[in-house]
């Protein structure tokens, strides 16, 4: 996964899917392309690449609450 673009890692979800991710806390959205399998951590359903992360404020966290939606 590369760090600078807008993609996420899922475990099943076709490579191409394009997701909106909304970070629970404060509202914030992204769209994302899964590109990546993962993650593999009990409890977490995308991994976001650092641009994505960013976009929805959880860079420094690492993670957040969010939910999210098949949009393509």
């Amino acid at each position: 996964m590369n760090a600078k673009y807008l993609t996420a890692a899922h475990r099943s979800l076709k490579f191409g899917t394009r997701v909106e991710v909304t970070n629970k806390r404060n509202g914030k959205s992204v769209v994302v392309r899964i590109n990546d399998r993962g993650p593999f951590i009990r409890g977490r359903v995308l991994d976001l690449s650092k641009a994505a992360a960013s976009q929805v404020g959880m860079v420094s966290a690492g993670h957040a609450s969010i939910c999210y939606r098949v949009v393509g």
